[in-house]
């Protein structure tokens, strides 16, 4: 349609836009919520988690004089604004996952966000003990554990390299 990636091809249709293949894939799999209120409180968290997501994949493609800034930023951010968030919605109604009290595209989405912080500074869960349990759930539900076990489909951060690559590769 946009002439663009990602793109699935899934029940007879092309679909692009990531916000929209992820959204279809989570109503597909009941990963969703089950009424208006819990989807429009999962597209809250997903929308909450953007913009440290953003800074988190485009800090390889930093020059190297900036990383330390943009590391630091993304510290800041992590343990004084976005992280506390989560926790709190966690501890305020005492569930095991952000909604409605089972597993939604947001738990999953908050996960991987918190596997790629990780990577960059493993500290950084140290005083988020829900946020470190959420983790620890949903690593250990077979699918998932399989996902993450050495030599899955699974991707690290992208490497400058790789960025590199991509913007020969694209143009840009």
């Amino acid at each position: 349609m946009f002439q663009q990636v990602p793109m699935v091809e899934i029940d007879g249709m092309e679909l692009v836009q990531t916000r929209a293949i992820l959204n279809y894939f989570a109503s597909k799999h009941n990963l969703y919520g089950k009424d208006l209120k819990e989807r429009a409180l999962i597209d809250m968290y997903v929308e909450g988690m953007a913009d440290l997501n953003d800074m988190v994949v485009v800090f390889p493609g930093h020059p190297p004089e900036e990383k330390d800034a943009k590391l630091a930023l993304i510290r800041e951010k992590t343990i004084n604004r976005y992280f506390p968030a989560f926790e709190k919605v966690l501890k305020s109604h005492g569930q095991d996952y952000l909604v409605g009290n089972r597993l939604s595209r947001a738990d999953i989405q908050l996960v991987e966000l918190i596997y790629h912080l990780e990577e960059l500074d493993p500290s950084l869960t140290a005083n988020f003990p829900l946020l470190k349990a959420l983790k620890t759930r949903i690593s250990n539900l077979p699918t998932v554990k399989k996902f993450l076990q050495p030599g899955s489909q699974r991707k690290p951060l992208l490497t400058a390299e790789a960025i590199a690559e991509a913007r020969k590769a694209f143009r840009f």
